[in-house]
């Protein structure tokens, strides 16, 4: 056994998460390693965010050739995936770069815990231990399998539906979340016959109904199959098939398609060689680790961030999780706040979400005002050839700041950010309405948006005031 020279964090797992944190410890001036073992980048980077967005953007192009009539699917999806695996390899390639130029030591392999201190790490038979004053775990998650739906052959995670090697003809997704979304209307728009299974009322089940409704309108004129208020009970596999059996209104229906494809959530990694229990670090009934304001677990110095702990599986929390973190180990007041975590789905068109929604505010009484504008008469959006969706900005109706905003529309992923600033900045409406916006951009429907929202502000005061 090689004993390493001791380190003053060690954090383990390196995706969007670990890497953040590894380089931040290490930008504050403290000794840092990172283990990984899998692949530089973690899921996000390899089999999650980035091949996902890059596949379905090649979707959107294909679409739009489609339209031309100058696209051939076999064609086109043999080089998106090629043109995906060029996104994955350059980004995993930018991530041990910046690993090494900030001077993390990165150790390959699985970590083990053993004592509250010290690790192993394991690969290939060889071991190498590290002993810590801090550690950081940014271990993750994996997709949920179902005891009846277990991955291989024609069962497929969001993994293995990322690297198909051609376009299936058909295919079935269990869980109408936004994974499912995501990939099966990428997969759609290469030609896929496609049947989305959800158990609640509607897709992308958290998501404001009138916020959904262009979703689905797309989702159908995309050739999709929804099928709400469904419960999928069991498969069968043939060679060159599989059939899906579910129930609906207590009847029982079929279906049956190249694959199926389960998106049901997300399993953290905080289980298998770990070694939590060896230390005694608790998890919940979920497998999540449970932290304070700064990411610290109930061992004072190990800190746990991203998917193994409470929130949204989201990869821009844990790069958020993983500064705080690695400032609050060099002694700085660093503290989460979540009151501006935008959500986002890569939908067509897509949706975004930050703060209070409106119907948040009605289920707890709170008053608020509503400011709405439309991309159907923006120039840039008409101009896109996307004119569906809005802007929603949710605001204190007595001081005018921004509580929260939701959009559906045409990069709905990028204008969020506008309004998580509004939010994290304490800004008003009428501070969005008075920057100046330029022209034609999407950006203008925000101000629109809060411009509405100004107007009904003044309607209100010269009401109450005329009384």
């Amino acid at each position: 056994m090689n004993k390493l020279e001791s380190v003053e964090t060690l954090v383990i797992g390196s995706g969007p998460g670990g890497y953040v944190a590894a380089l931040r410890s290490s930008q504050l001036g403290m000794k840092t390693a990172i283990v990984e073992r899998g692949q530089l980048g973690g899921v996000c980077t390899n089999v999650g965010c980035i091949p996902s967005k890059a596949l379905i953007a090649e979707s959107h192009r294909y679409d739009l050739l489609r339209s031309f009539n100058h696209a051939d699917a076999a064609a086109s999806f043999k080089t998106a995936q090629e043109f995906k695996e060029g996104i994955v390899t350059k980004q995993a390639g930018g991530v041990r770069y910046l690993l090494n130029t900030a001077g993390v030591s990165v150790l390959e392999g699985e970590a083990r815990l053993i004592d509250e201190h010290t690790a192993v790490i394991e690969q290939s038979g060889q071991e190498q231990t590290v002993s810590f004053k801090y550690a950081i775990l940014a271990t993750g998650s994996r997709p949920i399998e179902l005891q009846a739906f277990p991955v291989g052959g024609r069962v497929l995670s969001s993994t293995e539906a990322l690297s198909l090697p051609e376009v299936p003809a058909s295919l079935v997704v269990i869980g109408g979340g936004y994974i499912g979304v995501e990939l099966g209307q990428m997969y759609a728009k290469f030609g896929t016959e496609v049947t989305i299974l959800e158990g609640g009322e509607q897709v992308l089940p958290g998501f404001e109904a009138d916020l959904v409704v262009p979703v689905i309108r797309r989702l159908k004129a995309d050739g999709i199959n929804m099928i709400t208020g469904a419960t999928a009970e069991h498969v069968v596999q043939n060679t060159d098939s599989i059939t899906l059996h579910y129930s609906k209104n207590q009847e029982q229906h079929h279906v049956t398609a190249d694959y199926v494809l389960v998106t049901i959530g997300r399993k953290p990694n905080t289980d298998g060689k770990l070694g939590l229990e060896r230390i005694g670090l608790p998890v919940t009934s979920r497998g999540l680790i449970e932290t304070d304001e700064q990411c610290r677990t109930a061992i004072p110095h190990i800190f746990a961030i991203g998917d193994i702990t409470a929130g949204p599986a989201l990869a821009h929390k844990a790069s958020y999780e993983a500064k705080v973190a690695a400032e609050a180990i060099a002694g700085l007041t660093s503290e989460i706040d979540y009151k501006a975590m935008p959500l986002v789905v890569f939908s067509d068109p897509e949706l975004s979400s930050v703060g209070l929604s409106e119907t948040q505010a009605k289920a707890n009484a709170t008053p608020v005002v509503i400011g709405k504008a439309s991309f159907g008469i923006n120039g840039r959006a008409l101009a896109l050839r996307e004119p569906e969706g809005f802007v929603k900005i949710v605001a204190d109706p007595a001081s005018g700041i921004v509580m929260g905003a939701q959009i559906v529309g045409v990069e709905a992923s990028t204008l969020v950010s506008e309004l998580a600033l509004a939010i994290e900045m304490g800004a008003t409406v009428e501070d969005l309405a008075m920057t100046i916006h330029p022209h034609p951009t999407l950006g203008e429907v925000i101000m629109e948006a809060a411009e509405n929202a100004v107007k009904k502000m003044r309607i209100k005061s010269k009401k109450e005031q005329q009384i």
